[in-house]
Order: structure tokens, then C-alpha cells, then sequence
């Protein structure tokens, strides 16, 4: 599917009828259309336009919600919304005509919000400028709109002229403004062919944190499954779970005492949801003995060291999941990696085909969803480690719907340097490329010339994966870590994770300075892997 957004070159242009026109156009060239207004400026646009079209989709944010959002700066909540009603505009159609808030003077957010709303719907820019102006004035704001387009969302794809006066010599004004803008410039009466062609070629789709965000939440209701959360008496895990049970994204289990749960509640003002499921340790507690032994009878565990390590929740709760009683387990508020990924290893076990676990974030950037990996569990992997480990980090990208580009990190691009700690990398790359011909591969590379397009060319020229990587795998727990925490401090960025990758039922871990939101997505991702484990 294809997604146009038309964006006004200034404040004379009646946007509307242009994308009702062009939406038509592509309607009877045979393609099956889209609508969607993000925002609507003013009320009954949308139906005004459906009905023009034969379509039935939904309307977009109000302006007031908008406003508000706005002003309370919730950029993201408004987006969200955004991406929720475009997924039903969207819906069987070949191509999305997305129609941008047209700039009438009041609203000065207008140019600003344009550019985030093209980029969070993956959206081709096409600029929109009034034909009745003279040649060097439509070049000069087209320019200049171009100009400020790139600068946050990436390359205009085109430009549309509206509004010619009847007489006008458009061969002519067309070359003219193409002369002084020199860019290729598109004319309402050329749409058809000129979109048809950017239709065909298509444009590399990346993962918008509001459309991961949105994908993610959606995919975990209709998972419906049921997560043990092991620290049942810690505040921000009692927050989280229930908004998880409030929005039906996961069937939440706590594990602690019911009455110092409902006291810490009432502490942090939380109702909980009557659906919440809360156990007491003490009351179970004797009913795992059994199956525990019977799990470490190679061990030698006996019936009262298992009694003794079920004390700890998280050991419980993981032989519950080893039990088939709950889908999934989300730990590390409290506890430490180690505390949550032992009893995992001892009771769960790793999946069919693989050697080792290890973890990726999802790094919630401005422009596009990364995947950073291991950045939480494996200290010094070998060159054959790491060469799971990026085919791990490429299959979960794909999983969750980011197409995986892979980088293997290094302080060297290619032979630029040498050293052990590059030679290590070099052979990773190597053994992964064996493994999984079908993945985009490649590495060593350095930082910028595995993210930044620019440096990238001229770093690696003949790379597929250079100045475009979605995976990030890094050559140590050090470098990974370190550089996830600096990227996420430092440049304000939501990281959800880490996730673990490998075992044969879904356990993650938490950062023990996890926010609320993040155990919220923590517990949403835990409860897609427990769909994509059966």
C-alpha cells in the first residue's frame, strides 16, 4: 500500500478539492482509494469527502482534542489516535490519499504538525502549490517548503499545481517553475501517470514509534493472554497492571499479599480493575513443589530446596509458565537480570534451534523504530555468539514488523582497522551471512556509518545495510549497554525492553529504573511472543 500526503504550499490553496480530485482520479484509474483527514479543521470534511468518493472511512482528531493535545505537549497520544483512525481509512485500500491541515492563519502548528503527521503514517510528501501565482513565487515557496519538509520527514516526492486560470499556458508555466526550482514539478492533469509510476516503485517503509506503539497494543489484545508479574507488591508494576487489564492488553496475574498489594494501591491512588488476578505465595506455594522437583530431578533438587526457592516469586512464577498456567512472565523492577533469567534457563528452558539467550530493545527514535541487541545479557560474546545473536535481533525485528537490515558494530568500518576485538566482528559477519543468506548482513561498521546515510556512502559504498540500519547488534555488553543508556538519557528516547530472545516461553526482563510505560509495553511484548511461541 501506498500513502500520499498532500501538504499546501500556502494559505490560498483549497486542499480539500485537490485531494478529492486526485483520490478520484486514482479511483478511476482502477486503484482501490483511501481518504483520511488527520485532523479535522472543520467539521463534516471528511464525511463531505467520503461521500464525493463513495467512501465510508472515518474521521480524524478534532481540532479541539488536537489543540488540547497540543497544549499539554502529549505529541504522542495525538499521534497515536492519528495512526488508529488511518489504520481504518486504510483498510483494503491500494493507495491513501491523505489530506494535511491547510494553512488558514490561525492554526501556527499547522506546517510543523504536516511534516510529523507524513512521517508517522509513512507517508510520500506532495506539495501543493496555487497556480494562479506567478512563476518564481510558486518556485520560491515550494523551495522553501521542500526545504523544511526534508529537514524532518525526507525527500518531497513531487509537486502538485492547482488552480490554473482557465487560458493559462500550463506547458509553460510548468517549465518555467521547473527551471527555478529545478525539480521535477507535477501537474493535476499528469497525476494519474506520475503517481502510478511512484506507486510502482515503491519507498522504503520504515517502523514509526506511533504505528509500533499502536501495532504493538493491538496485536497484544488480540493475543488475550495471561502474565505473571512476580514483583506483585512493587507500585509501578501495580500501575502497569492495571492499565493493562483497563485496555484488555493483557489478563494480568500479581503475585504477593492481596493486602499489602491493595494497600500500595491506595497509596499510588490506583483502583485496581476487577479483573486483576492477585495470588498469595503462602497459599500456593506447596502445590510447585512436586512438578519443581520432577523439572530438576536430573539436578538432584530435592522437596525442600524446591519448597526453599519457591519463596522467591520469581522462581514461582516461572514454574508456573513452565506449567502451562500463564503465558508469559515480566520481571526486574526489583530483581536483577540474573535473578529473573536463572530460573528461566532452569525451568524453561532454551526454543527448539537455539544455542543461547539474549535480548534487543526497541528504540523509540524521532523518525523510526531501531532495534538495539544484546544489551543486557551476554558480557563477552564469541564471534559464533554474536552471529546468533544478530540472527535473533533480525528474526524479532521482523516479528514485530521492522524490516531487519542488520549492522554489526565495531570502532572500524570494514579494514579500516584491525585488532582482535575487529577480527571477532569480521568473523561474525561471516558465520551469520552463512547461516541466514536470506538476511541483509553486514558489518564491521561504526556507529555513523551504520545509521547515517551520508557517511555511510562514503564509508561503505557497496553496503547494503550502511546508512540504513534497522538492527543494531553491538560487539559486547559494554558498548550495548553503555550505548542504549547514553541514547536514551540523552536524546529523551522511549527504549522498550529488553526482550528476551531465545527461550522457549516468553520471559523479560525489566531496566530496574523502568517507567510505568515501559512495563506497560514490556508486558504487551510478552504477551505477542506467547502467540508467536505456540
Amino acid at each position: 500500500m501506498t500513502t500520499f500526503f498532500l501538504a499546501p504550499v500556502g494559505s490560498d490553496i483549497d486542499l480539500g478539492a485537490v485531494a478529492i480530485e486526485v483520490a478520484s482520479a486514482l479511483k478511476a484509474a482502477g486503484f482501490k482509494v483511501g481518504y483520511f483527514k488527520p485532523v479535522e479543521q472543520v467539521a463534516g470534511t471528511t464525511d463531505a469527502a467520503n461521500a464525493a468518493l463513495g467512501l465510508s472511512g472515518p474521521a480524524g482528531v478534532s481540532l479541539d482534542r488536537t489543540e488540547h493535545l497540543l497544549a499539554l505537549g502529549d505529541n504522542e497520544q495525538l499521534m497515536e489516535e492519528v495512526v488508529s483512525l488511518y489504520q481504518q481509512a486504510a483498510l483494503e485500500a491500494d493507495v491513501v490519499i491523505v489530506e494535511g491541515l491547510a494553512h488558514d492563519g490561525k492554526q501556527l502548528f499547522s506546517t510543523a504538525l504536516n511534516k510529523k503527521l507524513a512521517r508517522n503514517l509513512c507517508a510520500r510528501a506532495i506539495l501543493v502549490a496555487n497556480g494562479a501565482a506567478s512563476a518564481r513565487d510558486i518556485a520560491r515557496q515550494v523551495s522553501l517548503k521542500a526545504q523544511a519538509f526534508a529537514a524532518e520527514h525526507g525527500q518531497v516526492d513531487g509537486y502538485l499545481l492547482a488552480g490554473v486560470p482557465a487560458g493559462t499556458d500550463v506547458a509553460k508555466l510548468a517549465d518555467d517553475v521547473q527551471h527555478a526550482q529545478k525539480k521535477p514539478l507535477t501537474l493535476i492533469a499528469d497525476v494519474v501517470a506520475s503517481l502510478k509510476d511512484k506507486i510502482a516503485t515503491g519507498v522504503e517503509v520504515r517502523m514509526p514509534p506511533p504505528v509500533f506503539r499502536f501495532k504493538l497494543m493491538e496485536r497484544a489484545r488480540a493475543a488475550g493472554k495471561r502474565i505473571v508479574l512476580p514483583e506483585g507488591d512493587e507500585p509501578r508494576t501495580i500501575k502497569a497492571a492495571a492499565i493493562c487489564q483497563e485496555k484488555g492488553i493483557a489478563n494480568c496475574v500479581l503475585l504477593g499479599s492481596r493486602s499489602e498489594i491493595e494497600r500500595v494501591a491506595a497509596e499510588q491512588g490506583v483502583t485496581l480493575p476487577a479483573g486483576i488476578e492477585i495470588i498469595d505465595p503462602a497459599d500456593v506455594a506447596g502445590r510447585y513443589v512436586a512438578p519443581m522437583v520432577e523439572m530438576r530431578k536430573s539436578k538432584g533438587l530435592t522437596p525442600e530446596d524446591a519448597a526453599k526457592q519457591l519463596e522467591d516469586t520469581v522462581v514461582m512464577g516461572t514454574v508456573m509458565l513452565a506449567l502451562d498456567e500463564v503465558d508469559g512472565l515480566v520481571s526486574g523492577a526489583v530483581h536483577t537480570t540474573a535473578n529473573t533469567i536463572r530460573p528461566a534457563l532452569q525451568l524453561i528452558k532454551t526454543a527448539p534451534g537455539s544455542k543461547m539467550v539474549s535480548s534487543v530493545f526497541f528504540m523509540l527514535m524521532p523518525d523510526q523504530v531501531l532495534v538495539y541487541g544484546d544489551c543486557a545479557v551476554n558480557p563477552n560474546p564469541s564471534a559464533e555468539d554474536l552471529a546468533d545473536i544478530a540472527i535473533q535481533s533480525a528474526d524479532s525485528a521482523t516479528a514485530f514488523g521492522i524490516a531487519p537490515r542488520v549492522a554489526m558494530i565495531s570502532y572500524s568500518t570494514g579494514t579500516s582497522g584491525g585488532g582482535p576485538d575487529v577480527e571477532k566482528v569480521a568473523e561474525a559477519v561471516r558465520i551469520a551471512q552463512e547461516k541466514r543468506p536470506d538476511l541483509p548482513i553486514d558489518g564491521p561498521l561504526q556507529y555513523d556509518a551504520a545509521s547515517v546515510e551520508s557517511v555511510g556512502r562514503q564509508k561503505a559504498p557497496n553496503s547494503k545495510v550502511a546508512g540504513r540500519a534497522t538492527v543494531f547488534v553491538f560487539p559486547d555488553l559494554n558498548t550495548g549497554n553503555t550505548t542504549y543508556k547514553a541514547v536514551q538519557r540523552s536524546a529523551n528516547v522511549v527504549s522498550v525492553g529488553p526482550m528476551l530472545q531465545g527461550l522457549r516461553k516468553p520471559v523479560n526482563d525489566l531496566s530496574r529504573g523502568a517507567l510505568v510505560d515501559d512495563i506497560v509495553y514490556t508486558i504487551a511484548l510478552t504477551a505477542i511472543q506467547a502467540v508467536q511461541a505456540k
